[in-house]
């Protein structure tokens, strides 16, 4: 008697999301036109992911897809829209971790590269390394035969006011940081002329075959000096995936994210302690960062494709498509 054939496995569902920075980003300081292009990019990003997963594509190719969109854009601080160091330049970073292998690539302080994420994914791919950074990631580059933009390519008039107002602001009270956290200084007249956001960008996403990815990419802070790398390329910091547990891509002050293994420590609450994605995220951003003075906010996806994307700040440009084929994007809190 022939046997009947096992029906095949149900594909995975799939879902994807994406963020454009956190930090102060009130209703009231944004006008509807701006608003509308920040939603706009938001939902272009998204689909562009979205469309590979539902055509059977990979979690890491939705991901390198939907941050390259974000990082075109010149409304967020990553690629073409990357905010100036205090010396007038733009250092970029980026990173991409794959679920299933726990490969990653990384870079940092990229100054000619058009779209980081695709450096940082040539890293994983096409190195034995998974950190590259400065001059020696660009050599790589080369090597593999990437294409160079010029850095006037990343210079934007509203990136380049920024770093005016900050100059102005430090010129005026020596004493205020960068973050504007020191005592007494956070709700000075200077402080409040600094631009706040944090806006780096990224996407997590888990694919019909239940693989997770994440990639981050962003400008790193407006006025850095030395060669200042935050959480964004450091995997564990502000960059993990792990089908075993959870993707995650952070934005926020990544000294912070660095101090707290942000990423990584949302995973270990689900692998350790058994939570579920959105009350580990919860756990790491509204109480354990609230408590150590860090600002910010996450977005994590499980393989089921349940999502997080719990914030600290007043506000984080964010969105997501879920199983169910839902779209939803957000910028205030509320």
């Amino acid at each position: 008697m022939a046997q009947t054939p096992s029906p095949a496995p149900k594909p995975n569902p799939i879902a994807i999301a994406v963020h454009g920075g956190a930090g102060v980003i009130e209703r009231e300081t944004m006008s509807p036109e701006s608003e509308a292009a920040y939603r706009a990019a938001l939902e272009l990003s998204l689909r562009t992911g979205h469309a590979i997963l539902v055509a059977g594509g990979s979690s890491l190719d939705a991901v390198a897809a939907a941050v390259r969109v974000l990082e075109d854009s010149p409304l967020f601080n990553a690629g073409k829209g990357a905010v100036f160091t205090l010396e007038g330049k733009n250092e970029l970073d980026a990173a991409i971790m794959e679920g299933r292998t726990l490969r990653a690539g990384a870079v940092a302080g990229v100054t000619r590269i058009r779209n980081p994420i695709d450096l940082a994914r040539a890293v994983m791919e096409r190195s034995s390394h998974v950190l590259l950074s400065g001059p020696g990631a660009e050599e790589f580059a080369a090597s593999i035969g990437m294409p160079f933009v010029d850095p006037s390519y990343f210079h934007t008039p509203e990136r380049w006011e920024q770093l005016q107002r900050l100059k102005a602001a430090l010129a005026a009270n020596p004493k205020l940081t960068l973050s504007s956290d020191a005592p007494g200084l956070r709700d000075s007249p200077e402080a409040r002329r600094i631009d706040t956001k944090f806006g780096t960008v990224g996407a997590v996403a888990v694919d019909r075959r239940g693989d997770l990815a994440a990639a981050t990419s962003t400008g790193g802070m407006t006025g850095k000096r030395w060669g200042r790398v935050g959480d964004t390329p450091l995997i564990g910091a502000g960059t993990w995936a792990d089908n075993a547990t959870v993707a995650v891509s952070a934005t926020g002050h990544g000294e912070f994210f660095i101090r707290n293994a942000v990423a990584h420590d949302i995973a270990a609450m689900v692998a350790y302690r058994g939570l579920p994605v959105r009350a580990a995220a919860e756990e790491v951003v509204l109480r354990k960062l609230v408590q150590r003075g860090g600002e910010g906010g996450v977005i994590a996806i499980d393989r089921k494709g349940n999502i997080a994307q719990p914030f600290n700040s007043k506000g984080m440009y964010r969105g997501a498509i879920d199983v169910d084929g839902k779209l939803t994007i957000a910028i205030f809190r509320d």
